[in-house]
């Protein structure tokens, strides 16, 4: 006679059907407080296509049309006349030369760019080396004096320096009261490149702080104990670690230094023609719109390079450069 054990009874959980085994098992990532969906962030993203994406695509769009016999505005016929006419030149006859005019334009707006960049790095670096060495709440401090010009227009900040600059301004009668007489400051090259200096200082200042902020400088203190000297420390301590903050400096300098308008027509009296003032003459006297746009698109071609390069040596070197004050 044989007894068979009694049956364990099975745990209503663990029964499966066949139509739960089937189904996937998908885990929802939850949600962070705060945290918006795509649906929420729709209308803000289109105001970003329209007035960022938008802008871009017409100026792309109009650099390939044609001009029109009379008037503003182009002619949608495809060409590359705008873009053909940067370099060469066609006269009556329909012969077509080299013309070397708007290259020249391009090599000064380069020349006074650079000179602005170089400058802004060499006064940023020991400043922004010394606000990062400085106690938390002077940093504050420090910061927001560097700040202070981005709280008025940079018009008014440009009409201020028209009134120090001019024949009776503050420099021109000190100069008269030592017996140097008056110097002629405004309307020149430089007072253009004072103005460009002066404007974009703090673009180049504060990426170059936020790189040293976080550096713990008591590693620099530990190899002046081993024995390195000063210029040693800088080049093989501090200027790795600022390298990021040098690189979008300069970024953020070169490029908007490069098309600035402002600074070259109220300082500079606009007695030297550069980029940003060729693009606004051909909108606006020349009125030959499909040109000013192949300028700009050359421009902004220029800047997408420079993107790309920082974004190989990212990746090659390892170091994140972000591209932000």
């Amino acid at each position: 006679m044989s007894v068979q054990a009694p049956e364990r009874a099975q745990d209503p959980a663990s029964q499966t059907t066949p139509a739960t085994a089937a189904k996937p098992n998908r885990l929802r990532t939850p949600r962070r407080p705060g945290q918006l969906g795509w649906l929420a962030s729709t209308p803000a993203i289109i105001i970003g296509l329209l007035f960022t994406v938008g802008p871009l695509i017409i100026i792309v769009l109009f650099s390939f049309m044609s001009r029109p016999p009379q008037g503003g505005g182009v002619v949608y016929d495809f060409t590359l006349d705008p873009y053909i006419g940067f370099l060469f030149q066609s006269d009556f006859v329909g012969n077509t030369t080299f013309d070397p005019r708007y290259l020249q334009v391009f090599g000064d707006s380069l020349w006074q760019a650079l000179v602005t960049t170089v400058i802004c790095l060499l006064l940023s670096f020991p400043l922004a080396l010394w606000m990062a060495t400085r106690s938390t709440k002077l940093q504050n401090f420090l910061v927001l004096i560097v700040t202070i010009p981005f709280w008025t227009n940079l018009l008014v900040r440009t009409y201020a320096w028209m009134l120090i600059l001019n024949d009776n301004g503050i420099i021109n009668n000190a100069s008269s009261a030592l017996g140097f007489g008056k110097m002629e400051l405004l309307y020149t090259p430089f007072a253009s490149q004072l103005g460009l200096i002066y404007t974009f200082l703090p673009f180049m200042v504060l990426p170059i702080y936020a790189s040293l902020a976080g550096f713990d400088f008591r590693l620099a203190e530990a190899a002046y104990d081993l024995g390195a000297r000063k210029w040693a420390v800088i080049r093989r301590i501090i200027l790795p670690i600022a390298t990021p903050g040098i690189i979008s400096g300069v970024l953020l300098v070169f490029m908007p230094a490069f098309g600035s308008y402002v600074q070259p027509v109220l300082l500079g009296g606009g007695k030297v023609l550069l980029i940003g003032n060729l693009i606004a003459s051909q909108f606006g006297d020349a009125r030959n719109w499909p040109f000013g746009a192949a300028l700009s698109v050359i421009i902004l071609v220029m800047l997408m390079i420079a993107l790309m390069a920082i974004a190989f040596y990212s990746r090659k070197s390892g170091r994140k450069v972000e591209i932000s004050l």
